[in-house]
């Protein structure tokens, strides 16, 4: 599905009058319906990474294909329309829109009220309470991420890319988000699912860990190869720096 190809990214550095590498040459395949999380220390490259893959930010080197297609030059819109869906750390408030418009814009077309409810009840949400409020201030950050995941599953995308969905959310919103990506991992029906994130009952959900340090892959494979290593050893106090407790 979703292939980097010795993928490098550098910004300018001002300070030292020349540039900064955040991602070197980076090489990942990511495959039909898979859940992925990519974990590592802070100012390793992970949300770049993921902003690249989203097309937010272009490589300076390397390839990126989707499904065999060079996407290197398309930006986020294009990619969107290819079946690539990103949700940021924060997600954008809309005043003046409610959900159900929100719901009909990702879907492309027009959706019932019963068809926008299955999709909030797929994210642990009571339908009636949310279908008519507006995207505003009024929403909690956890409502706020349940309803851009209720977006990304009617859009239907192949490939659903989340920057650290846990940023900035209550202990509580925080299990409730943790049981909604459970579900996704288990219907096993909405395409690849690619996470930046610490947590580790994040980490416990996925098929396959990716360790992100300075920029450069560390580590890469199964779950249960992964996780205990991070687990048990001292070096994964650094690289899982959240792995303990919950959101912060």
């Amino acid at each position: 599905m979703l292939e980097l190809k010795n993928i490098s990214f550098e910004v300018e550095n001002e300070e030292e009058r020349g540039t900064k590498e955040i991602i070197s040459d980076i090489s990942l395949k990511i495959d039909e319906n898979k859940f992925v999380v990519i974990t590592g220390p802070n100012g390793g490259g992970k949300s770049t990474l993921a902003r690249l893959i989203a097309g937010i930010e272009k490589p300076t080197a390397g390839q990126i294909l989707f499904d065999g297609e060079d996407i290197t030059d398309k930006g986020i819109t294009e990619r969107a329309n290819m079946g690539i869906s990103f949700a940021f750390q924060q997600p954008v408030r809309f005043k003046g829109i409610q959900v159900i418009d929100l719901l009909r814009i990702a879907a492309k077309k027009y959706l019932s009220i019963a068809d926008a409810c299955d999709y909030l009840s797929e994210v642990g949400l009571c339908a009636r309470d949310y279908i008519n409020r507006e995207v505003n201030a009024s929403l909690s950050g956890g409502e706020l991420k349940r309803i851009e995941i209720a977006t990304v599953l009617a859009r239907g995308t192949r490939l659903s890319v989340f920057d650290e969905p846990e940023a900035g959310i209550d202990l509580w919103s925080f299990q409730n988000l943790i049981q909604v990506f459970e579900h996704m991992q288990k219907t096993n029906d909405n395409g690849s699912i690619v996470i930046i994130s610490h947590q580790e009952r994040i980490l416990n959900i996925a098929d396959e860990i990716v360790v992100l340090a300075d920029g450069k892959i560390s580590q890469h494979g199964p779950k249960d190869e992964i996780l205990p290593q991070l687990l048990g050893t001292a070096s994964a106090v650094g690289a899982c720096v959240k792995l303990e407790g919950g959101a912060q």
